[in-house]
């Protein structure tokens, strides 16, 4: 049976919105053009496929049975074709990325790499960014994207989408070897200098909130600006510190410090990335060339869960 392809495309759009209006309006195409495509179709296939009313239209048993293969084929073609405007699209100008520190340490640096080797015409544009700031510049357009660790916090027309997860966990340096066989408790840590970072930083607030759920204080003896300095002071032996443990694996790998054992369980933190939505029903992005390089960098944007669950204002903690 010899049929245009174009009415199997058309039949996709009148389906999904259930309206010949709405479906000529997202194919740059005329209602008459529309109906006359569907009647043609119907005919060739000697099947009634629409059920026609003042509101619109709905399917018909056999129209159903046709949209659930013609919207599989529409899936795949679309992603073929978002897959060549993102690897051709992508030769040249340049890609505006904010990181939080620990997010651009154990997540996206590899990933950049693999990137900028398969599109090196790309500049890349890396601002170190505080969780907050990241998101900030996102919800004002100062930059393509971000990624930052939780805690994080978004409102509308921002959502959040969980790219992956990390451990904290507890080292010290060589003095502290024995302990490297011993469990300790969140209220023994008060027999040992602390090191943590400061105030201001969405971690301390992390483990600030993990202590007070314990009914203790967070309050390190010696706070860093950046969790890149921890590890340095840790080796120095000035004291125990939490860490990203892929941060931390090759120091304990080379013996340079040692990881202790708490007694308590340190919630799982999260590697996300904050998008700005459209208002729309589509829910799209607001950018195209970063939305490109999203999809390079981490397989398949359309994998990504984007947490729907995100009202007007949702605080991911952990």
């Amino acid at each position: 049976m010899d049929i245009n392809f174009e009415y199997y495309k058309i039949f996709y759009y009148v389906a999904k919105y259930c309206n010949f209006t709405k479906a000529a309006r997202a194919l740059g195409n005329s209602q008459p053009n529309v109906t006359r495509a569907m009647n043609n179709l119907e005919q060739q296939i000697n099947s009634i496929l629409f059920i026609r009313n003042n509101r619109g239209v709905q399917l018909t048993p056999e129209g159903e049975r046709l949209y659930a293969h013609v919207s599989a084929a529409m899936s795949q073609i679309l992603a073929a074709e978002e897959e060549l405007t993102d690897s051709t699209g992508l030769s040249h100008g340049s890609v505006s990325i904010g990181a939080s520190e620990t997010a651009l340490n154990i997540y996206l640096l590899d990933r950049l790499k693999t990137f900028h080797m398969a599109y090196p015409g790309i500049r890349l544009k890396i601002y170190n960014h505080s969780t907050p700031q990241a998101i900030n510049a996102v919800k004002n357009g100062m930059i393509d994207f971000a990624v930052v660790s939780t805690p994080a916090e978004v409102e509308a027309p921002l959502k959040m989408i969980k790219l992956g997860s990390f451990q904290e966990i507890l080292v010290g340096g060589t003095t502290f070897t024995a302990l490297g066989s011993q469990t300790l408790s969140l209220n023994e840590l008060h027999n040992y200098p602390l090191i943590g970072l400061g105030r201001e930083t969405m971690t301390f607030q992390f483990f600030n909130r993990f202590f007070m759920s314990h009914g203790l204080e967070f309050a390190p003896d010696t706070e860093t600006a950046t969790t890149d300095q921890i590890l340095p002071l840790v080796k120095s032996e000035l004291g125990l510190a939490f860490m990203p443990k892929p941060m931390a694996e090759a120091a304990i790998a080379n013996r340079e410090i040692v990881e202790i054992a708490l007694e308590e369980e340190i919630p799982q933190r999260n590697i996300c990335m904050p998008l700005r939505y459209n208002n729309d029903k589509q829910k799209k992005p607001l950018f195209s060339r970063g939305l490109s390089v999203c999809r390079l960098l981490f397989n398949s944007f359309s994998k990504l869960k984007i947490d729907e669950n995100y009202k007007e204002k949702r605080r991911l903690f952990y």
